[in-house]
């Protein structure tokens, strides 16, 4: 017998967890990058600290606001779709439960059976049966700004203290040494534990965070490191 919890899937956290995945890979690599680069120009150490700081403080309330726009504007178009929705049901509620039966056909239900799956669906709950099958809202799927919002500021917020940790504490002729192995072993772990989390592959996701936050780091390095020379 399967366990009570078998069809529990992994969409439901999608959104929370995009926000604070990207959230908390936004502040390991751009604040790790900007720490490199600075580090590579031969930047002293209070230099770094006050960078890494205020990169903290403005990639925190940028995130904050383009999550909460962003999410928000999702938000309002599902509400214009769901009233426009209520509209059709109030005005020709026969020909919403005859194109609700038309969604189950397309999908392969048979004819008669659809028209009676509508028809139940339509008594219980109509608007919710048309915002799930026909406007693809559902409960699990719907924009929440400020959940977004504050996981994507809090997350970046977690994620650029590595780094600035790292600058606190590390020896300067170990710093560049010690930011990238440190930020990409974290890096690893994030995506390791999305992918996890959102039931795909923990080494396919490990590795493409990786790769694209180290390939970020070491173009940042070079560019400070070139203007360093100057």
């Amino acid at each position: 017998m399967r366990p009570r919890d078998h069809d529990r899937h992994k969409l439901g956290t999608a959104s929370w967890l995009r926000a604070s995945v990207l959230g908390a890979n936004d502040g390991i690599v751009s604040t790790s990058s900007l720490l490199l680069g600075l580090a590579a120009a031969n930047s002293t150490h209070a230099t770094l600290l006050l960078s890494g700081t205020a990169a903290l403080v403005a990639g925190a309330m940028s995130m904050a606001a383009g999550e909460y726009v962003s999410v928000y504007s999702q938000a309002d178009t599902e509400a214009a779709a769901l009233a426009q929705e209520r509209a059709e049901l109030r005005e020709d509620f026969v020909g919403e439960r005859r194109e609700l039966a038309e969604i189950y056909i397309r999908r392969g239900v048979d004819a008669p059976l659809a028209r009676q799956v509508a028809d139940q669906l339509m008594a219980h709950d109509a608007l919710g049966s048309h915002a799930r099958d026909e406007l693809g809202i559902s409960p699990a799927s719907k924009a929440r700004p400020l959940q977004a919002t504050l996981a994507s500021a809090a997350s970046f917020s977690v994620g650029a203290a590595l780094p600035l940790s790292v600058v606190s504490i590390a020896p300067p002729q170990y710093l560049i040494a010690a930011i990238a192995i440190t930020c990409l072993a974290c890096l690893l772990f994030l995506g390791g534990w999305s992918a996890k989390v959102g039931g795909a592959s923990v080494r396919v996701g490990a590795l493409r965070v990786a790769f694209w936050s180290a390939l970020a780091m070491a173009v940042t390095t070079a560019v400070g490191a070139a203007v360093g020379r100057l």
